[in-house]
């Protein structure tokens, strides 16, 4: 079972763009303004400012899902949590949210529309976490 990570952004919420250049930093690991703004404009049917990417990236980096440094003259940009601790976390909050409907009719009509493979995937999740759970009874 994946813990919940220690790190977390200021703000989970993310507009298409941002999405999107989270995604190209996360694909090259850490990358410029000019080399994010090229990666985008691939698409030639695409136009967007090279100032609009550094707004974007600054705004990434206020809600804490982008790190900035200074190398020489540039600015480098690197992701300040892996793509799988943003699933973890996302995956966390929605079924908080989920769960704070607090209806068990809801909870249910969700249950009873499950497919056979979401409910072997829930029978797995159980196993985990009765695991879990038995680990931290056993733990002094």
């Amino acid at each position: 079972m994946c813990p919940l990570p220690d790190r977390r952004p200021k703000q989970l919420s993310l507009g298409p763009l941002e999405a999107e250049i989270v995604n190209i930093v996360w694909d090259l690991g850490a990358a410029t303004v000019k080399e994010i703004h090229d990666r985008i404009l691939t698409d030639p049917d695409r136009e967007l400012a090279y100032t609009s990417v550094t707004t974007v990236l600054n705004r990434l980096t206020k809600k804490g899902w982008l790190l900035c440094d200074k190398q020489k003259r540039a600015f480098i940009w690197k992701a300040a949590l892996s793509r799988r601790e943003a699933q973890i976390i996302t995956a966390h909050d929605k079924l908080n949210r989920f769960l704070e409907v607090s209806n068990p009719d809801v909870v249910a009509a969700f249950a009873d529309s499950l497919d056979a493979a979401s409910v072997e995937q829930i029978q797995a999740i159980a196993q985990r976490l009765q695991a879990a759970r038995k680990a931290r009874e056993e733990t002094p």
